[in-house]
C-alpha cells in the first residue's frame, strides 16, 4: 500500500514539473524584456517573440442558457469576435516607419484578401469558460513567415552577393590607415527617443544615408526572422543568438519619420560599421537588434 502511495505521489509530482513546461505560449513568451505594442483594447503585437494576438468573447443567445448547445454557441461567437479583433490589431500594424498593414490592404485587394486570409488561419492559445457562461478566445498569428513575404516592401530583393559597400572615408594625410573591426550583429540603443517598432525599420546617418535598410538585407533571412529583433534590455540585446557573439553596440540620436521607426546614428558610427565589408555579411542576415524604452 505504501509503494502504491509513493507511485501516486510522484506521478502527481512528475504531473505537476511537465505541466510548468507545458504552460501556454503566451506565459513563456514575454517577460519584462519583451516590446510589447498595445493595439485597441483587446489586441498587441509582441515585437520581441513576433506576433501578432487578440481575444474575442462570446455568449450563447439567452434562450440557449443552461442547455447543451449554449457552450458551443458561445465558443462560436468568442471566436468570430476574435478573428474580427486580430484583423484589426494586424491592420495598425508597423511596417515601415511611414506606413501599416492598413495601407496597404487599403491599396491592393490581393494583399487585403492575403491578410483576411492569414488571420483566419490564427491559432487559439487560450480559451477561458467563465461562470457566467461566455467564452474568451485568445487567438494568436506569427509576424514572420508569410505574412512578412506579403508585406515586407519590394524593395527588399533576395540577395545573392553583398550588397555594394559605401565608400569609406579617405585616411588623414601622413596617417596608417587603422585595421578596420569586423562585428557579428549590430545593437542600436534607441532608449529615450520614443522610437517604435517596425516590420521595416531603418538605420540612418546624420545625412540620412541608410546605414541598415531594404538594400542591405536579403529578402529570405527577412522573411525568415524579421529584419530587425527588439528588446527592452541592452544586455538581453547584445547576448541574443541573432547577433551572435561580437555585436557593434551604437547609440541612436534621434528617430525619423511620423512613425518613428527609423533610427538615427552618428556619422562616427556609422563609418565604423562601414569600414569593414565583413560587416556587409551580417547586414544581410538580418543580425541586428533594437532596444527600446
Amino acid at each position: 500500500m505504501n509503494r502504491t502511495k509513493a507511485g501516486i505521489f510522484a506521478g502527481a509530482a512528475l504531473l505537476l514539473i511537465f505541466g510548468l513546461f507545458l504552460l501556454p505560449a503566451a506565459a513563456q513568451q514575454e517577460d519584462w524584456t519583451s516590446v510589447v505594442e498595445n493595439i485597441g483594447m483587446k489586441g498587441k503585437v509582441n515585437w520581441t517573440a513576433d506576433y501578432v494576438e487578440a481575444t474575442g468573447i462570446g455568449a450563447p443567445p439567452e434562450r440557449f442558457y443552461g442547455k447543451p448547445q449554449a457552450r458551443p454557441m458561445a465558443l462560436r461567437a468568442a471566436q468570430l469576435d476574435a478573428y474580427r479583433n486580430l484583423l484589426e490589431v494586424v491592420n495598425g500594424v508597423r511596417v515601415t516607419s511611414s506606413t501599416t498593414v492598413r495601407d496597404f490592404s487599403t491599396e491592393s485587394d490581393e494583399i487585403n484578401a492575403q491578410v483576411e486570409g492569414m488571420v483566419r488561419g490564427a491559432q487559439p492559445v487560450k480559451r477561458d469558460y467563465l461562470s457566467d457562461g461566455t467564452v474568451e478566445v485568445t487567438l494568436r498569428m506569427p509576424l514572420t513567415g508569410p505574412f512578412t513575404q506579403v508585406l515586407l516592401p519590394r524593395e527588399v530583393k533576395q540577395l545573392s552577393e553583398e550588397p555594394p559597400a559605401p565608400p569609406a572615408p579617405a585616411p588623414a594625410s601622413g596617417s596608417a590607415p587603422a585595421a578596420p573591426e569586423v562585428f557579428t550583429g549590430l545593437v542600436v540603443d534607441a532608449r529615450g527617443l520614443s522610437a517604435r517598432p517596425a516590420m521595416a525599420p531603418r538605420i540612418l546617418d546624420e545625412a540620412g544615408n541608410e546605414v541598415y535598410g531594404s538594400a542591405f538585407v536579403s529578402r529570405e533571412f527577412a522573411v525568415q526572422q524579421g529584419m530587425a529583433g527588439y528588446s527592452k534590455d541592452i544586455t538581453a540585446a547584445q547576448t541574443n543568438s541573432r547577433v551572435t557573439n561580437n555585436p557593434a553596440t551604437i547609440k541612436g540620436i534621434r528617430t525619423e519619420g511620423n512613425g518613428r521607426a527609423d533610427v538615427v546614428v552618428s556619422n562616427a558610427d556609422a563609418a565604423k560599421l562601414r569600414a569593414a565589408s565583413e560587416n556587409l555579411s551580417f547586414l544581410k542576415k538580418c543580425r541586428v537588434m533594437i532596444v527600446l524604452d
